[in-house]
């Protein structure tokens, strides 16, 4: 469906829906929800909604509202533990400056938490992942590895220092990753989450490809020891089989290499194509970020990984 106010809508992967209101304001729209993927039920509500309202951060924007999707058993768990979920999404939704404006909630065995949320942006700022031009600087402003890490937690082989700082970075707003970027020349942003580091990476290629060097990407604490005892999430799997035919691995990268950054994220960091030129700038605002790639001009639209 086309409009001329649907400044982005389904005609390619992108994090959110943008409606254009008027000549300075548009409308940003997403919804995101998913299964517990931590024990504490605080922290799974906290990271669920950090996770739903990177979507806004992602197109440039600032959350407006939030409306939670909740699925919760009638019986069988105790009404304590939704309370929590709700509480943990609730602060981190008055946090990113939010309104918390109701919600809808069913009857399900299995609880599932997230949100819908509205955002605010101007039409001429609106971020996309599809703007990147040859010379670009990629950051990565959050290190990966949570697939790894969360199921190293399910499996009871997480050591408690590498648990906390996966689920403390998962629970960290994008806020100040996107306030980063204001006037500055950034062309293209993404978060990171289900597809990997190369799966988002390839739905940012248009009309070029990117250079990725695997040795600079950040990583969480023990993620590479958690790699060599197996576990690594199906998900991670299933995006290092989907990205391989659009992959050009250099000599010197290992099957660990690649597969890390095919890792499933959950509440990850935002990718952001920016001009050579501001990229130092946009590093000077940004603590824990690393210049990750660069964007080549080749119309093969592939990703090479050095």
């Amino acid at each position: 469906m086309t409009h001329p106010d649907l400044l982005v809508g389904m005609e390619h992967p992108d994090d959110a829906g943008v409606y254009r209101i008027n000549a300075e304001t548009a409308l940003i729209f997403t919804l995101d929800f998913f299964t517990p993927i931590v024990d504490d039920p605080f922290m799974f509500g906290q990271i669920a909604a950090a996770n739903a309202l990177s979507d806004v951060y992602a197109m440039g924007g600032r959350p407006l509202s939030a409306m939670n999707i909740i699925c919760f058993p009638e019986t069988g768990l105790d009404l304590a533990i939704l309370e929590e979920i709700l509480k943990g999404g609730a602060e981190k939704i008055a946090e990113a400056g939010a309104l918390l404006v109701g919600g809808h909630s069913v009857d399900d065995p299995e609880p599932k938490y997230g949100l819908a949320v509205t955002g605010l942006v101007h039409p001429d700022q609106v971020l996309t992942n599809r703007g990147l031009r040859p010379g670009d600087r990629l950051i990565l402003t959050k290190p990966l590895g949570t697939g790894i890490i969360t199921t190293a937690i399910k499996a009871d082989l997480c050591e408690a220092e590498h648990a906390q700082k996966a689920i403390n970075s998962m629970a960290l707003l994008n806020k100040q990753a996107a306030e980063a970027c204001e006037g500055l020349d950034v062309h293209a942003c993404t978060d990171i989450t289900g597809f990997g580091l190369i799966g988002h990476a390839l739905e940012m290629l248009s009309g070029c490809s990117l250079e990725i060097d695997c040795n600079a990407v950040p990583l969480l604490g023990g993620v590479r020891d958690y790699m060599n005892m197996g576990l690594i999430p199906a998900g991670t799997y299933r995006n290092r089989d989907f990205a391989a035919e659009r992959l050009e691995i250099r000599e010197g990268v290992s099957e660990d290499d690649v597969l890390v950054l095919c890792d499933a994220q959950t509440s990850g960091g935002l990718l952001i194509g920016v001009s050579a030129g501001d990229c130092d700038k946009l590093l000077g605002r940004l603590e824990g970020a690393a210049v990750v790639g660069e964007v080549v001009g080749d119309d093969g639209e592939r990703v090479y990984l050095g």
